[in-house]
């Protein structure tokens, strides 16, 4: 594995994998519109001699883009999965200032995409990978709140799964085994009648905000249920409310009022008995306060767990103690992402490692040139050791 490592890591160029990655960042992709973005890493893929698929996978405004890299041997296949779609803010153009890589996307998930398709380069010029294959893909659809992960869903429905999957997120530690699911959750409080005044009528009327305050007292209650439910790495499931918001003036008695936050659970919680209970609640304030209230539950992902003592994680943890001369300690997913997904609706094992990059979701995102090499080194052998394993 020694000298897998080495013959890897004098493969990987990372000028090659820095024109990649700049090459896809340079092209705007903000999610639901990152059709061009995929058709750039389709020539990139091309033209590097690798064979590329375009499945709609429920979404052909921006098909995906499907690649492989396989031996002819029987064995396992590693998959390596990204979002080519960003978070809607202003476009940073790429540029490269002491070794650090800025622009956007280049954090989240570009630079990580770029590191993917460099160690498939590397493995095939090494010819390293004895048996099994490697299928990349990568997607739109996955920035909420624009997105709703559906692509990668598609994905995986129509049959692009391996036996395992990578994903770069940036996340380089821990190794995460487990993740709490979570549902972003949006209310609405409405009353019959027109906005009045406090004193010609407004006190006679049901107060949105009074039911608000209400539902906000009962959430802080529920959060103190789940302050029982807990997990030694994946912490406690909670309820937060982080926007409340009604009103036009002080003295005015509004007709709307509008909440909203997150409820986030662990395995072995069911998704569906989470909603229920959410609106349940919404329910009994709404007869209280004599209000209308409209209530969403909008699933990110489901809570999901991988076993440890496994083949995949056992590749994943040789690969990175070669590349870096450490093992990773174990431990929990602190977001959400499609590596729920793939354990739950695939039925794989899945791992999130990518490089240590920063400025996720801002505009200063930034990653050492430095940390995608790790990444392709520690993917490329992944897929040396997974591969090959019974």
């Amino acid at each position: 594995m020694l000298e897998a490592a080495n013959k890897l890591a004098a493969a990987i160029q990372s000028d090659r994998l820095l024109d990649t990655a700049m090459k896809l960042i340079e092209v705007p992709s903000p999610t639901r519109s990152a059709a061009e973005v995929a058709d750039r890493l389709d020539e990139i893929l091309c033209g590097d001699g690798f064979s590329v698929e375009r499945p709609a996978a429920g979404w052909p405004d921006a098909p995906a883009v499907v690649s492989r890299l396989e031996t002819g041997r029987p064995g396992k296949t590693l998959q390596y999965n990204g979002h080519l779609d960003t978070v809607h803010l202003p476009f940073v153009p790429p540029r490269v200032e002491n070794g650090m890589l800025y622009g956007s996307g280049c954090s989240d998930m570009k630079g990580g995409i770029a590191a993917c398709v460099e160690a498939m380069r590397a493995l095939r010029e090494t010819g390293l990978l004895a048996a099994g294959g490697v299928l990349l893909t990568a997607h739109d659809l996955h920035e909420s709140p624009w997105g709703d992960g559906t692509h990668v869903n598609g994905l995986i429905d129509a049959g692009y799964v391996g036996d395992a999957v990578l994903l770069p997120e940036y996340l380089a530690t821990p190794l995460p085994v487990i993740g709490r699911g979570m549902a972003v959750l949006t209310i609405k409080i409405t009353r019959a009648g027109i906005p009045v005044h406090e004193m010609l009528g407004g006190l006679e009327e049901p107060s949105v905000i009074r039911a608000g305050a209400e539902l906000v007292r009962r959430f802080a209650e529920l959060d103190e249920q789940l302050k029982q439910l807990t997990h030694p790495m994946a912490g406690r499931e909670s309820m937060f409310v982080g926007q409340f918001a009604s009103g036009e003036i002080y003295n005015q008695a509004p007709i709307e009022c509008q909440i909203a936050g997150t409820r986030r659970w662990l395995p072995g919680t069911s998704m569906q008995d989470a909603e229920a209970q959410f609106h349940q609640i919404l329910t009994d304030v709404a007869q209280q306060h004599g209000v209308e209230i409209e209530g969403g539950f909008h699933v990110a992902r489901d809570a999901y767990e991988i076993e440890v003592k496994q083949p995949f994680v056992d590749a994943f943890q040789t690969a990175h103690e070669m590349a870096t001369g450490r093992l990773l300690p174990i431990g929990a997913k602190p977001f959400v992402d499609d590596g729920h997904e793939f354990v739950n609706r695939a039925g794989i094992p899945a791992i999130t490692h990518g490089p240590d990059a920063k400025g996720a979701h801002t505009l200063n995102e930034e990653v050492a040139v430095d940390e995608l090499v790790r990444v392709a080194l520690v993917y490329a052998l992944t897929a040396v050791r997974f591969c090959q394993s019974e």
